[in-house]
């Protein structure tokens, strides 16, 4: 097998035009597996760097296999059931799948580190770049993802959501403890404390009369849905088997992607065990599932009793998260994508019922990364997946975990923990606050009020950020600091106020965002952006003072609930922008839950912020959900869960209709068991839809926007588009529809659908067409069907676009035409301009042996060619294209630096005989190319041909120069050249105004001879 020369380092570039940029190389069409989007002129292309990869093989695995393999029979669990991983078939094609992934791996000498059967067919490991590109072109290979260190994404809640009281939904289940019973929720985090109350249970039993029971170090427990878990209690660092309870049922962790030697000690707080050193994930443990009544304190301060989400549901925690060894930063703490599709296969081979993922890698790239491929198993294996945002807003289109299949938590307010700081001017200001006196009746925090920079030492930059050291004691000591938020954590402020002697800091938010209680090194507000200009501007004027009181004394209580501003937004970019998310809203502010602690060591408890803390509440209400309906799957608890969701509001007060803020809405659990109408989707849908944004999974597509999901999106319309959903009902009734966009006609029809009894189905649609909505934006809007007091509600966005054209159009001859048609979206003029035509250059054999052509040889061959690109190309193409059409040659394109080392690579290996690679705007300087012949017999002969496309070539005339058409009408123009040279192929660039659109013209005008000095 021929071997490219990867060389170690080579980076991922933006330039990179198609194939799956984030997650690596994608080879070639199977059943169950996903292959890469075709790109211009159908060529897919990656880059490598040595490293651990997720391998993941062709077959589908476990949860997704519906037959096909000669003697093995289908896995796939039937819909209303979970899979059953102690099935005979389920073992003998795990079995059969395990051979197939060690003979791949020996086939390049490669060591598996984690087997992946049930929800991903896969596994990782240690690969150099050698081996990598030769599993790139191994045909059982589907996939090459390089493993990433992702993040975790960091009155009570439950009373906020009409959980408690005697009409709540608990008493509404039996009880707190009925609320969840029989379900097993998974805990893919950073571990589990598992001394906390909120995580106590009764010794397990050691006979199977016990439920559950302990059996050496596997658990076993009879679930609510007639199937089994059978998780394990993996001992390690300060964690035993004893620590599993009736209550904690699973405790696993996964570290060979991240590395045992790569953790932090003991005297970090981190264990080689289940044993949760962070805090993180027994706080999104504890929400989901905790205990009931479970009293907190923080500092001896009490702050009442907190109760999980689904009290009654059991807990498996699936340690996948870790801190690194350097204190002084978090940029090593995170979690392997290898050790998290472990845990997920882990998780769906114990038979949890939902998985919680409180964790994100920025903004999304694909719907289709390794991590959301587990996911797209796990839930045909019928587990709900609630999944954090991210906490990267309030910018748009910072939103991860974007698949379809999985359930996308935004993060909001609830009421809180208040203080108010009283100016000496008589101005209030109400904020969050823990670390007052909130003892009836204790006198205030009264001081000198001063702002950071007033009173930092001399040479101090961004001072008013109180960075470590910055304060000088001299001047801060007996003072009040306001104290600017960014950069550096919340705590570490205040912590520098105390060190310089201050007695209490007001932390002010410079951008609206979300008030934090925090346990400060000093008496404590947090106060949000409005308060800004004037406490700033009072805090700057001599001998300003201010009272602290906890409490809120204004009068005025913040709205709830409001999107919190660190909470990721959409729209997702990736996969044509036709899926929105996030798909719901729930608490993620200021939410007191479990902390970390030592074996032996007291309970704790924190305030935590973060989409990390509204995921779980989603999960938990998920485990109630099936607590009620064992058997619903994923899509129907999801859809409850949107179309019975309310509006948040702004600050004002005011609803917030903006989905790619607050999704569906808030989830409102007083209404999601009764939601009218379902939206249902299985693994059939979801690879429809994987099939129509471009990858290939061996199965009939769908339009990305057809995914019969409770939202609609349309990431590009030009003329009127229909989309169709087909509904199933919960109860009898008509349901009338009304639908609102603005600058969007929409037409619903039938505008009314009748059912006669709970789970009859209907189908409907909805024509969308443009009238004054924006070009180039988002429009948005929400469709409703309404039956008496039901109102099931689905989100909607719709993107007009300037234009949509063809990614690239073909001539031939010395003079000759062709012609182009595009669909405008707008009724105005859209001018044309277009860089001319550029000659390629047809690379010489650099073996100089082959007279017509650039190269020319057998299986295992290998050509190497330098290729310069010129300041201010706008597109280098590298175009390979092999006389033998049977033959199978792969292309690699390299950047270097003006020492010739590659500094970024890319690669199109699809399995064809052609290949090609797109670079935009590419950074001038030299590239080195290779060509690989992978197969052929005999020795076929190969061009490759280069171009440097720069403005101001060969004239390329347009008729019209400009598109003056109908919106949503096809048009069409003609693209004319002239006296070009034979024998050689061009390449140029239309553009379409400022849309960012643009159309390939390529022209050949005949075979081209290499010079006959060749030889």
């Amino acid at each position: 097998m021929s071997i490219r020369r990867i060389i170690a380092g080579v980076a991922t570039s933006a330039l990179i035009a198609s194939g799956l940029v984030a997650q690596g190389l994608i080879t070639g069409p199977a059943l169950g597996a996903i292959a890469a989007p075709t790109s211009i002129g159908g060529h897919g292309q990656t880059s490598f760097a040595p490293g651990r990869y997720i391998v993941t093989l062709v077959d589908a695995s476990a949860a997704t296999y519906e037959g096909g393999v000669d003697g093995f029979a289908p896995t796939k669990p039937d819909e209303g059931e979970q899979l059953k991983a102690d099935r005979r078939s389920v073992q003998s094609y795990t079995a059969y799948l395990k051979k197939q992934q060690k003979a791949v791996a020996a086939s390049v000498g490669a060591t598996i580190d984690y087997s992946y059967t049930l929800a991903l067919n896969g596994f990782a490991a240690h690969l150099s770049t050698k081996q990598a590109i030769e599993l790139s072109q191994n045909k059982n290979v589907a996939a090459l993802a390089p493993d990433e260190l992702r993040h975790v994404a960091a009155v009570p809640s439950t009373s906020f959501l009409g959980l408690d009281g005697p009409d709540g939904v608990w008493a509404s289940l039996g009880g707190v403890g009925n609320a969840g019973a029989g379900v097993v929720v998974g805990m893919l985090d950073t571990g589990i404390a598992p001394e906390n109350p909120s995580f106590a249970g009764d010794p397990l039993g050691t006979t199977p009369g016990a439920d559950p029971y302990l059996s050496g170090s596997a658990i076993t427990f009879a679930k609510g849905d007639g199937n089994t878990f059978t998780g394990e209690c993996v001992t390690g660092v300060q964690f035993t088997a004893a620590d599993c309870t009736t209550k904690l049922v699973g405790a696993r962790y996964f570290v060979d992607g991240f590395g045992a030697g790569n953790i932090g000690g003991t005297d970090l707080g981190e264990y080689l065990s289940p044993r949760d050193g962070d805090g993180h994930g027994s706080h999104t443990s504890s929400t989901a599932a905790g205990n009931p009544d479970v009293a907190a304190s923080i500092d001896g301060v009490s702050f009442g009793t907190i109760t999980g989400v689904a009290p009654a549901a059991k807990i498996a925690a699936y340690k996948v998260c870790w801190t690194g060894q350097d204190p002084t930063t978090t940029a090593d703490d995170g979690c392997a994508t290898s050790d998290l599709i472990a845990a997920i296969d882990a998780a769906v081979d114990d038979g949890v019922d939902v998985i919680n993922f409180s964790i994100g890698g920025g903004a999304a790239q694909t719907t289709v990364s390794a991590t959301d491929q587990a996911f797209l198993g796990a839930a045909a294996a019928g587990v709900f997946v609630s999944a954090s945002a991210g906490n990267d807003g309030p910018g748009a289109s910072t939103l991860d975990n974007a698949s379809p299949w999985i359930t996308t938590v935004a993060a909001s307010t609830i009421p809180s923990y208040e203080a108010t700081a009283t100016l000496g001017n008589g101005a209030a200001m109400a904020g969050a606050s823990v670390t007052l006196d909130m003892t009836p009746g204790a006198p205030p925090l009264e001081g000198d009020l001063v702002l950071a920079s007033a009173v930092a030492l001399s040479g101090a930059t961004d001072a008013n950020l109180c960075f470590a050291n910055t304060l000088d004691p001299a001047l801060t000591a007996g003072k009040i600091v306001v104290c600017e938020r960014g950069v550096i954590a919340r705590v570490d402020k205040s912590a520098e106020v105390a060190r310089a002697g201050g007695i209490g800091m007001i932390l002010i938010n410079v951008v609206a965002g979300s008030t934090d209680l925090d346990n400060h090194s000093v008496p404590t507000i947090h106060l949000d952006v409005q308060f800004h200009d004037a406490l700033m501007a009072y805090a700057a004027t001599a001998g300003a003072t201010v009272s602290m009181a906890a409490g809120n004394s204004t009068g005025i209580e913040p709205a709830t609930p409001q999107v919190a501003g660190f909470s990721s937004r959409g729209p997702v970019l990736a996969d044509g922008s036709d899926i929105l998310k996030p798909d719901i809203t729930a608490p993620g502010v200021a939410i007191i839950a479990d902390g970390a602690n030592a074996e032996g060591g007291d309970p704790t408890f924190q305030f935590l912020s973060g989409t990390s803390m509204a995921a779980p509440h989603i999960t938990g209400l998920a485990a109630l959900y099936l607590g009620k309906s064992p058997n619903a799957s994923p899509s129907e608890i999801k859809s409850a869960m949107m179309t019975s969701a309310y509006n948040t509001l702004d600050s004002a007060g005011d609803a917030v209709t903006d989905p790619f803020v607050q999704g569906a809405g808030h989830v409102d659990p007083t209404k999601y068991f009764e939601p009218g109408l379902l939206y249902l989707n299985d693994l059939d849908d979801w690879l429809a839809y994987i099939q129509g944004i471009g990858y290939d999974v061996g199965v009939d597509p769908i339009d990305p926007s057809n995914l019969n999901l409770a939202s609609i999106a349309i990431g590009a319309l030009t003329a009127p588009e229909t989309i169709t959903r087909t509904v199933t009902a919960t109860q009898a009734g008509t349901f009338t529809a009304a639908v609102s966009i603005p600058g969007i006609d929409a037409v619903v029809s039938p505008s009314t659908l009748s059912f006669a009894s709970p789970g009859d189905t209907a189908s409907f649609t909805v024509m969308f067409s443009r009238t004054d909505a924006p070009l180039d934006q988002f429009a948005t809007g929400s469709l409703t069907w309404t039956s008496g007091s039901t109102v099931a509600r689905s989100p909607i966005a719709i993107q007009p676009v300037t234009i949509v054209a063809p990614a690239e159009v073909s001539g031939t001859g010395l003079t000759g035409s062709v012609d182009v048609t595009v669909t405008p979206g707008g009724d105005g003029v859209i001018p044309l301009s277009t860089t001319g035509l550029t000659a390629g250059t047809l690379q010489r054999d650099p073996t100089n042996t082959e007279r017509d052509h650039s190269g020319s040889g057998v299986t295992g061959a290998e050509f190497q060619y330098m290729v310069k690109v010129a300041k201010g190309t706008v597109l280098a193409r590298f175009d390979l294209n092999s006389v033998d059409d049977s033959a199978d040659l792969d292309l690699t394109v390299y950047q270097l630096d003006s020492k010739g080392t590659p500094v970024a690579g890319w690669q199109s290996a699809s399995g064809s005989a052609d290949e090609r690679v797109d670079l935009y705007s590419p950074d001038a300087g030299k590239y080195l190319v290779f060509v690989d012949v992978f197969s052929a017999n005999p020795a076929t002969a190969f061009d490759l041909t280069t171009f440097s496309v720069l403005p101001g070539g060969s004239p390329l005339t347009l008729d019209p120069s400009e598109i003056s058409g109908q919106a949503g009408v096809p048009t069409t123009y003609t693209a004319s050249w002239s006296k070009l040279r034979a024998s050689t192929s061009y390449l140029g660039l239309v553009s379409y105004g400022d849309s960012g659109a643009s159309t390939v013209v390529s022209v050949a005008t005949g075979f081209r001879h290499l010079p006959a000095d060749v030889n």
